[in-house]
């Protein structure tokens, strides 16, 4: 049976409202996480508002939006953005994508892992109307790996989980819209015919409708938790499922509650997948790993048009040489917290304005150790199960801001 009992941070995160310029102000709009366990496959998790407000965007930050949007028809996003392992090209011509994550549609009694359909429709009305190119994923990625540039505010919609209400109220909305959907399937909820979960004869005919399927796992368990073998085992489950269901495999892989450490990641290379995606925030990017890539998670409590106005709005912030080279942290045996390092791309400017934060919202320093290499400590250890450091500069559009992630997986 479900039991809701696993913490995902997501923290909303302030910067100093008092600085003159738009650039210094920024907010990592991400908020604390819980996510519960089914026995056997446990729920998506669960945003918590830290702050009490009910709002996305803490008080200065709104503030600034607002005045954002008196300068601009459609006020530009704070976020964040994890980078790949080499950064070749100038952060200035480099173009990424915005991608909306959700779980559950018009299921009102779990609001932490659902979005109101008044909410949903009017993120569909934003998409058609706004300045917005949305494109299927696989094409994304496509054009992510090829290096190919993708249009300004590329968006892709994607679903974790395949709850029922993917296919009774998500899909049909975005088939009317014409717009591209994903949805990432744990094969187990689905095979055991569980209560609130797709069947394969409604996965069959999202597919034949033009929905892409993506992998999730089997049982939906936190793969660095597991070990390298038994989490070889389950993927494997979950890829005989599919072909034998569908018949072929899945390009695309969603990693379960987000998590990932290096003995995992290498694993997941070996499986075919085109590219993997996280549960943290961000504007996936050509210079950004393939296998962590970023996505914006959706719920009642973050679901406003205005946080997604301020997501797909957000640029790519690239960075390279990231150390630690693993994000596991294992509690008595790993550094905790880790100190962050990393080198910041060419092109991106206002460096001496960048901030950043943990993902309860404590503020890091980061100091220049060389030519655009920055290093930072947390002022307090990470905390299990998972939790995250951001940083943000303004960019030289207006209203825009570039965003670095990286989400640390926080092991007992």
């Amino acid at each position: 049976m479900v039991q809701e009992d696993e913490q995902q941070r997501q923290a909303a995160e302030e910067i100093q409202p008092q600085v003159a310029q738009l650039g210094r102000r920024f907010a990592d709009s991400r908020n604390s996480i819980r996510r519960g366990h089914r026995r056997r496959h446990p729920p998506v998790p669960h945003y918590r508002e830290p702050l009490g407000s009910g709002q996305s965007l803490p008080t200065p930050v709104r503030a600034l939006m607002s005045r954002s949007r008196r300068l601009l028809p459609f006020a530009g996003l704070l976020l964040a953005l994890s980078a790949g392992p080499a950064v070749a090209q100038d952060a200035a011509s480099l173009t990424g994508a915005g991608i909306l994550m959700y779980h559950r549609f018009g299921e009102n009694t779990v609001p932490s892992t659902n979005i109101r359909l008044e909410q949903f429709d009017a993120h569909i009305a934003e998409l058609k109307s706004g300045p917005y190119h949305v494109m299927g994923l696989p094409e994304i990625v496509a054009k992510l790996k090829s290096g190919e540039k993708l249009p300004d505010r590329a968006v892709a919609v994607t679903a974790d989980d395949a709850y029922i209400s993917a296919f009774t109220e998500g899909w049909p909305r975005l088939k009317k819209a014409g717009i591209p959907f994903t949805l990432f399937v744990a094969t187990e909820p689905v095979t055991s015919k569980l209560r609130g979960y797709l069947t394969w004869d409604q996965i069959r005919q999202m597919k034949a409708e033009g929905v892409t399927i993506g992998a999730h796992s089997h049982r939906h368990p936190s793969l660095p938790a597991l070990g390298p073998d038994k989490a070889r085992e389950d993927l494997e489950t979950s890829m005989a499922l599919f072909e034998k269901e569908l018949g072929e495999k899945p390009k695309l892989f969603a990693w379960p509650f987000g998590e990932w450490d290096a003995p995992t990641l290498k694993l997941v290379r070996q499986f075919g997948y085109s590219a993997a995606f996280g549960q943290h925030s961000g504007v996936a990017h050509s210079q950004h790993d393939m296998f962590w890539l970023p996505r914006f998670p959706m719920n009642e409590h973050f679901g406003s048009v205005e946080r997604v106005r301020q997501a797909l709005n957000s640029l790519p912030l690239p960075v390279s040489d990231i150390e630690p080279a693993d994000v596991l942290v294992k509690l008595g045996q790993t550094q905790n917290p880790p100190v962050l390092r990393f080198t910041v791309a060419p092109g991106v400017e206002r460096l001496n304005q960048m901030v950043c934060y943990t993902g309860e919202g404590r503020q890091l320093t980061p100091k220049p150790i060389g030519e655009r290499r920055y290093e930072m400590h947390a002022p307090e250890a990470l905390k299990p199960p998972r939790d995250r450091i951001s940083c943000s500069v303004p960019s030289s559009q207006q209203g825009r801001f570039r965003w670095f992630g990286i989400q640390f997986t926080v092991a007992k």
